[in-house]
C-alpha cells in the first residue's frame, strides 16, 4: 500500500470501547505497512498494547504550560496538537469520541491535511449541551468524512454533514471467534463494561434478586471498574445477595471468562453499536439487551431469535426475560446459536480492511 501516514487521536488508550477500535486499527495498519502516529491526550496505566512501531505522541501540555487561565490553556492545547499535524504532515487524521473531534477538526483546519470523526455512543451523550451539539453540528461541516455506529445516529446530524456520513462496524478481537461452547454452561449471568451510571448496573442486580430465590444456584458477575463498584456490593449485601453478585473488576481475559456463561445482560441507558454485546453474541451466549439509542442494540438483535430486548430502564421486564431464558434451556441455546451467525460479520480482519479502505479513500481525495 505504499508508506501512508495515518494519524489516530483518542483521549487515551485505557481499557474501553472506542480505545480497542484505536488500538486495533493502530496495530492492523501497522502491520499492513502505514505509518502510524497514534496521539492520545494522556498516558494512563492499564492501557491497551500497542506494537513497538508505532510512534505514538502526546497531546496535553505539562502541567507548568497550563497557568493561563480557561481560554489561555485552551489555545496552548490547540497550538500542540496542531504542531503535531505540521510535524508529522499525516495523509489522513482520524479521531475518536467527543471533544477531541471537535479539536481534530478545529486543529487541522488550513492544513490540507483530511480530518475524519468517529462518534462512539449515542451523539446526544457524546455531545451532552447546547453548545457542544452546536460545536459537533456545525464544526463536522469541515470534517472529511463522519464514522458513526448505527443508522438512528444519522438523524441527530443536518443534511450536509449526513451526506459525509459513513457507518462502520466495530472490529472485534479474534479471541472471541472460537466455536459455540457446547457442553453444560456455567449457571452464571453476566456482563462486562464500565462500572458506571450509565451502565445501570443497579437495575440488573436488582432484576438478578427478583429471580434469585427460584434459580438459587445461579451467580451473577459483573466485570469491568469504575465509580459505582463501591456502591453495587453495597447493594448486593443489603440484599443479601454478597456471595451470588460478584464484582471482580478488570480482567484481561474476557473471552475465557464468559465462554461458558448462559445468559449475557447489556442494561445500558444509552450506547453506540456496544463491543461487549457483539462479542458475547460471537461467543454464541444468549444475550438480553436494553433497546437503547442510538439503536445498536435494536440493529442486533431480533426478539426471540437471537437474543431479547429490554426497554430501558425496565427492571419488572429485565426480570421477566432472565426467568424466561433461564426456565428454557433449550430456547436460549437456540437463541444463542442465532446470535453466533448474526455477528460472523464482524470479523476483525474484514472490519479492519473496511476502515482502511476508507482511510485510503479520505487520503486519496486529498491528492
Amino acid at each position: 500500500m505504499g508508506q501512508m501516514t495515518v494519524a489516530l487521536y483518542i483521549s487515551s488508550l485505557r481499557k474501553g470501547g472506542a480505545e480497542r477500535v484505536a488500538a486495533n486499527l493502530a496495530d492492523h495498519l501497522h502491520h499492513r505497512g502505514y505509518q502510524v502516529i497514534l496521539v492520545t491526550t494522556h498516558k494512563l496505566e492499564e492501557e491497551y498494547p500497542i506494537a513497538p512501531g508505532i510512534k505514538r505522541e502526546i497531546s496535553e501540555p505539562d502541567a507548568a504550560e497550563l497557568r493561563k487561565g480557561r481560554i489561555g490553556n485552551f489555545l496552548t492545547r490547540f497550538r500542540k496538537l496542531r504542531g503535531i499535524w505540521k510535524r508529522y504532515q499525516p495523509d489522513v487524521i482520524l479521531s475518536f469520541i467527543g471533544k477531541n473531534n471537535l479539536m481534530a477538526v478545529m486543529t487541522s483546519f488550513g492544513l490540507h491535511i483530511p480530518a475524519a470523526v468517529s462518534v462512539r455512543s449515542d451523539p446526544l451523550r457524546e455531545y451532552y449541551n447546547g453548545l457542544l451539539r452546536f460545536l459537533a453540528k456545525t464544526l463536522f461541516g469541515a470534517a472529511a468524512g463522519v464514522v458513526l455506529q448505527t443508522k438512528e445516529s444519522i438523524s441527530f446530524f443536518p443534511g450536509y454533514i449526513r451526506k459525509k456520513a459513513v457507518i462502520l462496524k466495530n472490529p472485534i478481537n479474534p479471541q472471541f471467534f472460537r466455536e459455540r461452547y457446547r457442553g453444560g454452561r456455567e449457571k452464571t449471568i453476566v456482563t462486562v463494561g464500565r462500572v458506571d451510571e450509565n451502565k445501570n448496573h443497579k437495575m440488573l442486580v436488582k432484576a438478578f434478586a427478583g429471580i434469585a430465590d427460584e434459580f438459587p444456584e445461579y451467580r451473577l458477575i459483573i466485570y469491568g471498574d469504575g465509580d459505582k463498584r463501591e456502591e453495587l456490593m453495597k447493594m448486593a449485601e443489603s440484599l443479601g445477595l454478597q456471595d451470588r453478585v460478584l464484582l471482580p473488576g478488570n480482567i484481561s481475559n474476557v473471552a475465557d471468562a464468559i465462554y461458558k456463561t448462559r445468559v449475557f445482560v447489556l442494561s445500558s441507558n444509552k450506547e453506540g453499536m456496544p463491543n461487549a454485546l457483539i462479542e458475547a453474541m460471537v461467543m454464541g451466549l444468549t444475550v438480553i439487551s436494553t433497546d437503547c439509542p442510538c439503536g445498536g442494540p435494536k440493529e442486533l438483535i431480533d426478539p426471540g431469535i437471537n437474543g431479547l430486548l429490554v426497554p430501558v430502564g425496565d427492571e419488572k421486564i429485565l426480570q421477566e426475560n432472565l426467568h424466561f431464558v433461564l426456565n428454557n434451556l433449550q430456547k436460549s441455546d437456540l437463541m444463542g446459536e442465532n446470535a453466533k451467525k448474526t455477528c460472523e460479520i464482524y470479523s476483525s480482519g474484514k472490519v479492519l480492511e473496511e476502515w482502511e479502505n476508507y482511510l485510503n479513500l479520505l487520503a486519496f481525495s486529498r491528492k
